[in-house]
């Protein structure tokens, strides 16, 4: 009683995880040569309608896929076995423990049973055997792929970028080009000097140049003599032209509005009736454009306002200004933000489409367990007798001699806990031992089954059990547990899905103890606790 006191009060902060399945497993042999195939045979007894999904795996534990045999179905009345084998190898030899592999029944995990096999060395007679030189590596001609995905989605995601980048650059020329001009006939004049530059017409592009040159004209006309020009017609312009210059007193020959009206309607030829005027026609109506927006202008009266207008004038127009500045502003602003969410958002959807959510997600954002297992992982030995492990942190001494009434601390010669985080954690790993005072015969599956009932008092519910023998690669045996429950956080009232896995190890005169336990479905946990339970050397204990 006193023992199992202990174990209850000593076996702190473990979880555990186990599966019920429709699986079994079995092994053609536990004991092979270097480099000889091991059949591993996975059976699942399922109803006619349920979908089974085996992994594609290439590697199980340290032993190599070298075949995924095809599927074999053999039907029981209204059941069905279905049998999948995996082809396994070894180089090195050594004892090996085959995990526990992820079937999917009906998308609900089941775990495979895990089987220590052993790879004995061969043994090769240097003296009776003919040796032989090494034969040169032959090169291994690579398949395409899926290389062309990648580069052409990279490809793609480069000619949008360039696309964004070309229209923001044509937005801050063009904001550039508009320029506030004081008045209409400095506007005209820059915009016609501006259109010579372009050399459209020299392009072959008539029908723009005519554009842009009556729009000249006609924006003139509307913004220095107050007349509709770019909603009328080209004759309602040229009557509503000289009603206005009859109205503000403006002298106006009748050639000048005569060669207007021909220039506007040779426009209107060219871009409705697909005119093509020769090039001397071209210049002379640049020429009549240019020289009737000059007259227009020298006509216009100037009315005469005294100074203090004039100020009260060009402070209205300096406050216009800067009021366009700040808009064209924050449209720049506008666009670049636009464009760059938009890159973001193309360069994401490309990752998640050829990599998936999840990837993203994880590489992105982040993910806790990944950065453990990316990690600089540690190797140490802890507690007495020593337990040698590697571990993606250090792993601190926690005191619980506390929390240990006095008559199980009567027992304990020494004892020490390490741990890393704790069950609130993504991932929480302890490292525990203890040597008692008095030798005593420790049974491990009575002492896995106190923690576990322990686990239950601190939230744990639903808990699913699993038991069996674990070898490290020294011989040392012990047990391991492992299932699955589901955490109750009391502060949070939220519930959590975890797995587990215990190993436990009785030496003369003490216990040694690994466990870990963490989220379930969170497979860079699952690689973090089988490179720990890999890792796992012991210090056979002293008297």
């Amino acid at each position: 009683m006193k023992l199992k006191l202990y174990i209850f009060l000593f076996l702190m902060n473990l979880a555990a995880f186990a599966q019920q399945k429709q699986i079994t497993t079995s092994i053609d042999t536990t004991k092979n040569k270097i480099g000889a195939e091991f059949k591993l045979s996975v059976t699942a007894v399922v109803s006619s309608s349920s979908k089974v999904v085996f992994p594609k795996l290439k590697n199980i534990g340290a032993l190599e896929v070298i075949e995924s045999y095809p599927i074999d179905t053999i039907k029981k009345n209204d059941e069905y076995q279905l049998i999948k084998k995996y082809g396994l190898t070894q180089f090195d030899s050594g004892k090996y423990s085959i995990p526990s592999i992820k079937i999917l029944i009906d998308k609900k995990p089941f775990l495979t049973d895990s089987i220590t096999v052993e790879v004995a060395a061969v043994k090769v007679d240097t003296l009776q055997q003919k040796m032989y030189d090494i034969k040169d590596i032959t090169p291994v001609k690579e398949g395409l792929g899926d290389w062309w995905k990648y580069i052409l989605g990279l490809v793609f995601i480069a000619l949008i970028a360039a696309a964004i980048y070309w229209l923001i650059r044509r937005k801050q020329k063009k904001a550039i080009e508009e320029e506030v001009y004081k008045t209409p006939i400095e506007k005209a004049t820059s915009l016609l000097n501006n259109l010579e530059k372009k050399e459209l017409w020299q392009k072959g592009e008539i029908k723009e140049y005519y554009s842009e040159l009556t729009d000249i004209a006609r924006n003139y006309i509307e913004e220095a003599i107050d007349v509709p020009a770019m909603e009328s017609t080209t004759s309602e312009l040229i009557v509503a032209l000289q009603a206005a210059s009859i109205k503000k007193k403006m002298t106006i020959t009748p050639e000048t509005v005569s060669n207007l009206e021909r220039v506007l309607r040779q426009a209107d030829l060219v871009k409705f009736a697909k005119s093509k005027p020769l090039d001397f026609e071209i210049t002379e109506d640049r020429n009549k454009i240019q020289k009737a927006i000059l007259t227009l202008d020298n006509a216009i009266p100037q009315d005469v306002v005294d100074e203090e207008e004039n100020v009260l004038n060009e402070a209205q127009r300096q406050k216009q200004i800067k009021a366009q500045l700040q808009k064209k502003r924050k449209q720049h602003i506008l666009i670049t933000i636009v464009s760059v969410v938009s890159l973001i958002v193309l360069v994401t959807g490309f990752f998640i489409i050829t990599k998936g959510f999840t990837y993203v997600k994880d590489n992105i954002l982040g993910h806790p367990s990944k950065e453990l297992l990316e990690g600089e992982w540690v190797k140490s030995g802890y507690g007495n007798p020593i337990v040698y492990i590697q571990t993606p942190k250090v792993l601190k001494r926690v005191d619980i001699s506390k929390t240990v009434p006095k008559e199980g601390l009567a027992l304990i010669k020494e004892m020490q806990n390490f741990g890393y985080g704790s069950m609130f954690d993504n991932f929480y790993l302890m490292v525990s031992t203890a040597k008692y005072k008095q030798e005593t015969q420790i049974d491990l599956a009575k002492a896995l089954e106190v923690t576990l009932k322990y686990t239950e008092a601190q939230g744990a519910k639903n808990m699913i059990i699993k038991q069996e023998d674990f070898d490290t690669k020294e011989g040392i045996r012990g047990i391991k547990g492992y299932g699955t429950f589901t955490f109750l956080n009391a502060a949070t009232k939220s519930s959590t899905k975890m797995y587990y896995e215990i190993l436990m190890f009785s030496q003369e005169g003490g216990l040694q103890q690994i466990a870990i336990y963490h989220e379930e479905g969170d497979t860079y946990a699952n690689e973090i606790s089988q490179r720990i339970l890999e890792s796992v050397e012991l210090q056979k204990a002293k008297n």
